[in-house]
């Protein structure tokens, strides 16, 4: 608190006197403002939380990688699936005549809500490369359509492949004698 003689003095003399909050222009607050923005990376507000908190550059950002698979995991386990043991391989046959294979699987299964889930590694295959091993698996549709698709193969290769097989056949000329040789 100032006294009636500090304050005449401090008049007479020209300084200023500290008596409550001080108003600013509108230089310094712009001047203030690009030093926060130059000292900041031109964010004026860093504060995560409300008055008094900690300021800091960016809000940290805690998602685990495998939050997708604790939520799937949960939302299966509430749906009571159950593993299904001894399965060596599941094929799935796209439209587009593509098959995703999985080599030893894990399947699990919840018959009441007509839920199945099988995970693991897969490969993505044609039904040409799988032909032999999944003939029993695939379904009247699609052996008729492999049956249209080879041949139409055959049909293309057709003329050309019967001409090559028939020079196949003929017995090739002798070009010198057998007796020189």
């Amino acid at each position: 608190s100032w006294s009636s003689v500090a304050l005449r003095r401090a008049v007479i003399e020209g300084r200023r006197i500290a008596s409550g909050p001080r108003v600013m222009g509108e230089e310094t607050s712009t001047a203030r403002q690009r030093m926060i923005a130059k000292r900041f990376g031109g964010q004026t507000q860093a504060r995560t939380g409300g008055k008094g908190s900690i300021r800091r550059k960016k809000k940290a950002v805690h998602k685990t990688a495998s939050s997708d698979d604790k939520k799937l995991s949960t939302t299966l386990k509430k749906l009571g699936v159950t593993n299904i043991p001894a399965i060596e391989e599941v094929n799935l046959f796209t439209n587009g005549g593509n098959v995703i294979h999985f080599q030893n699987p894990k399947v699990q299964a919840s018959i009441g809500a007509n839920t199945y889930v099988v995970s693991g590694p897969n490969e993505t295959k044609t039904v040409a490369e799988m032909l032999p091993s999944i003939m029993s698996q695939l379904g009247s549709e699609s052996v008729e359509q492999m049956k249209q698709q080879y041949a139409a193969a055959m049909g293309a290769g057709g003329p050309a492949a019967s001409a090559d097989a028939e020079e196949d056949e003929e017995v090739p000329e002798l070009v010198g004698s057998f007796e020189e040789a």
